[in-house]
């Protein structure tokens, strides 16, 4: 396609990123409905090239289509063709912006909760001296779990003495609704923070994190907690104070082509002494707990679909995920524990007895996690 000539039913002025994504899956796609098959959003909808020819996304109306996808990549890993279509759907979010169509009231909730991560109430920075590398535990398990959190902390520091811990949020939510130039302005913030006291390296427990670390983080090495734990034989360590089962693994889309991590995972669940039963979808091919993308604002249909599919194929068994998010959200339809909660609170986890903190007092819990640090250092 000419730059400035229709593209479906969309015209743009110039070739802009969603201008080149449109015209990728217009001329690519061959409709084979690989992704259809696996996505409620996409079977709902039509193919991504159906949605590219009929959707005028020069309107707001059209736009909205957009935040019923929940950006979650499985499209992509199952694209002969290896398109991104979801990449697509965030462009259009980004477009959806970038015209002030969008409407913050829609996701008020979510869009506090990250401004309350980055804001100086709940946000710190522990850095010892000779400090390289940081633990960024995200903004959900410092609120659920403080003292787990506090636990993951000290043992990491055991590996590495001079570890530091920031307490902040990434901003993720503001990237996936399409706020991309805030979204640059907190990360490069917190990135500049980081780099103006020589962290070369961040150890990372939430996936959505790691994303964008990994994607945007200049250069800062990245790798997860559960690698270091791995490779530290903790799960052979806490062995006999656990109770052996079999067990289900949901990894988070984001980490979908993360193989170590994967590996790291599984490898821990069988150091602790569980069977890990294979799923349908899993690893590449995992499945949105029904979280992502914010779906659940306006599809709560599409977003509860994809947790009780999960569920289906978990069967009776236990999930596990290295996820905080999925786990609140799959634990709605079924049994769902966070790997830490297995490696930490083992008793507890056995007996179902497992305190996760919700509402308010998540808030509390960060602001008390926070002045425990503060002391620590």
């Amino acid at each position: 396609m000419i730059a400035g000539l229709p593209l479906g039913k969309t015209s743009f002025p110039q070739r802009t990123p969603l201008a080149a994504a449109l015209e990728e899956i217009i001329d690519r796609c061959t409709e084979c409905s690989a992704c259809t098959r696996n996505c409620a959003f996409l079977a709902k909808n039509g193919t991504p090239k159906s949605i590219a020819i009929g959707f005028d996304f020069t309107s707001p109306l059209h736009q909205q289509i957009a935040y019923q996808c929940s950006l979650c990549g499985l499209c992509a890993a199952v694209c002969p063709e290896q398109l991104e279509p979801d990449q697509l759907f965030l462009e259009i979010r980004r477009q959806h912006v970038k015209d002030g169509h969008f409407s913050a009231k829609l996701y008020r909730p979510l869009i506090a909760y990250e401004s309350l991560g980055s804001s100086r109430l709940f946000s710190w920075a522990a850095l010892p001296q000779k400090c390289e590398t940081v633990f960024f535990p995200g903004c959900t398990l410092p609120g659920t779990r403080p003292t787990v959190t506090l636990q993951m902390y000290q043992q990491l520091r055991q590996a590495i003495p001079s570890l530091g811990m920031v307490l902040h949020c990434c901003s993720k939510p503001s990237h996936d609704l399409g706020r991309t130039a805030f979204f640059h302005s907190r990360f490069d913030e917190l990135l500049n923070r980081l780099a103006s006291h020589g962290i070369r390296s961040v150890l990372t427990a939430c996936p959505n994190c790691t994303k964008i670390f990994r994607q945007y983080g200049q250069g800062l090495a990245v790798q997860t907690v559960y690698e270091i734990f791995h490779a530290h034989g903790l799960g052979k360590t806490l062995a006999s104070n656990t109770s052996s089962g079999e067990v289900c693994v949901h990894d988070p889309c984001p980490f979908r082509d993360d193989l170590p991590v994967q590996s790291a995972i599984r490898g821990l669940l069988t150091d602790l002494g569980h069977t890990v039963v294979d799923m349908r979808h899993q690893k590449q091919r995992t499945l949105c707990c029904g979280e992502g993308g914010a779906v659940g604002f306006v599809k709560p249909q599409f977003a509860q679909g994809w947790a009780t599919l999960r569920c289906q194929e978990a069967g009776k068994r236990k999930l596990v995920t290295y996820c905080a998010g999925c786990t609140n959200f799959l634990n709605r339809v079924t049994p769902t524990v966070h790997i830490v909660d297995l490696l930490f609170r083992p008793e507890a986890a056995a007996k179902d007895t497992l305190n996760i903190a919700r509402g308010p007092s998540t808030y509390l819990n960060r602001i008390i996690l926070k002045h425990r640090i503060k002391k620590m250092t």
